[in-house]
Order: C-alpha cells, then sequence, then structure tokens
C-alpha cells in the first residue's frame, strides 16, 4: 500500500480506505461525492441489509451512517491519520424495503482531539424520490494510519 501523498485527492484518501473494509464491501456501499467536510456514500437493497419484514435492517442503516460520517471527518483529519468512531446516536424515522440508501456526512467541529460530525441517511426510490430515514450524530477520534 501506497501512503497518502500531498497529491492524493480528497476522494482518493476516503476511496482508498473504504476498499480496506470488508463488511461495506461485502454490502455493497459505494463512494459517491467527497469534499472537505462531507461524504456521501450508497447502499442498495438485497439481501445482505435486509430484517424479518423485509426493510433495510437499522444495523445496516446504522453503518452507513457511521461511515458517511468518519469519512466526512478524515478529510478533515491531519495527515498520516485514519479516524475510529468514539459513539454514535441515530434516531430511525422510517422503513424502507428497494431502492438504495443514501447518506450524506458533515463535520459540524473538527477539534485537536475529536471530530463531531452529523449524517442524513435517504431513501431514494425506484422512481427516484428522496425520503429522510435516520439521522445521526457521532464524536471521531484521529488515530494513528496502521496501514
Amino acid at each position: 500500500m501506497t501512503h497518502h501523498t500531498p497529491h492524493e485527492t480528497l476522494q482518493q484518501r476516503v476511496q482508498r480506505s473504504l476498499e480496506r473494509q470488508g463488511m461495506m464491501r461485502h454490502l455493497g456501499a459505494e463512494l459517491l461525492r467527497v469534499v472537505s467536510g462531507e461524504c456521501v456514500i450508497t447502499l442498495p437493497f438485497s439481501d445482505k441489509v435486509s430484517q424479518q419484514q423485509g426493510a433495510f435492517h437499522g444495523g445496516a442503516v446504522g453503518a452507513l451512517a457511521d461511515i458517511a460520517g468518519g469519512y466526512a471527518a478524515l478529510t478533515v483529519a491531519p495527515e498520516g491519520m485514519e479516524v475510529v468512531s468514539v459513539e454514535y446516536k441515530i434516531n430511525f424515522l422510517a422503513a424502507f424495503q428497494g431502492g438504495e440508501l443514501c447518506a450524506t456526512g458533515r463535520v459540524v467541529k473538527a477539534g485537536k482531539r475529536i471530530i463531531i460530525t452529523s449524517a442524513e441517511v435517504n431513501h431514494i426510490a425506484e422512481d427516484g424520490s428522496a425520503t429522510l430515514c435516520a439521522v445521526m450524530q457521532q464524536t471521531v477520534m484521529p488515530v494513528p494510519k496502521s496501514y
């Protein structure tokens, strides 16, 4: 693995980290957009992310919100650092089947030791309509990159 270089874009930095996450690869999450302080990730509906009633599982919704917020934090973390979640609180607003989820994570405040983020998770139906299904607030901590 190569290390982050000054020439590497934020999108490349986040994409490289996301590719190392077995869970997100297994579930089919895809990086849609990255800018400083913000990250958008999608997750298609499948039997890998469903619960017993056929809707997206809350654990999958939470994982997507966590990763979107975490990667928003990574965009403002110092060189040579990765990030880990310290805690998050999520509100589930509605359940959905089919389509995909789209999570937008944003940095609320970047401190020296912790970064506070928020995320909104929208369900995107087959017809393209979007409905808010979860909101999250998160505390993230930069840690030394170990790979």
